[in-house]
């Protein structure tokens, strides 16, 4: 059977320790949309930032009571998500804005297959970004 989309793409929770940090990354740095701020309604409480990636939803959780971070170590650093793609075609220029606004840069952009070269950035709270871009 499988699932029945009602929409072309995910929405992404991301749990952050600091929604000033994490905001000015994914809206400052990436340019993300921020379109609204809600109350979480489960987890102890606190706030989802909401904010437009093409048509996906990334949701910033900063809870009242910050949980323990997950371990570390980009791709290999444990099981479970350990990082989100977005396509683009810019993809030099925004690692190098990554870069000079003082985030980590953890694979450079480098050619993974003919046509498709690659990089990959950490936010604020060591969560992995992967940026591609082909030549199509």
């Amino acid at each position: 059977m499988g699932v029945s989309l009602a929409k072309d793409s995910i929405d992404l929770g991301i749990v952050i320790t600091d929604s000033e940090a994490s905001l000015a990354f994914y809206v400052g740095v990436l340019g993300f949309e921020h379109v609204a701020d809600t109350p979480m309604p489960i987890g102890g409480g606190g706030t989802m930032h909401r904010l437009l990636c093409g048509t996906s939803l990334i949701k910033l959780v900063n809870l009242t009571e910050t949980p323990p971070a997950a371990a570390g170590g980009g791709i290999p650093g444990a099981t479970g998500l350990r990082y989100f793609t977005m396509i683009v075609d810019n993809l030099v220029e925004i690692t190098a804005a990554v870069r000079d606004a003082g985030y980590p840069v953890h694979i450079d952009a480098a050619e993974i297959r003919p046509g498709v070269t690659i990089s990959m950035v950490g936010d604020p709270d060591g969560n992995w970004v992967e940026f591609v871009q082909t030549d199509d």
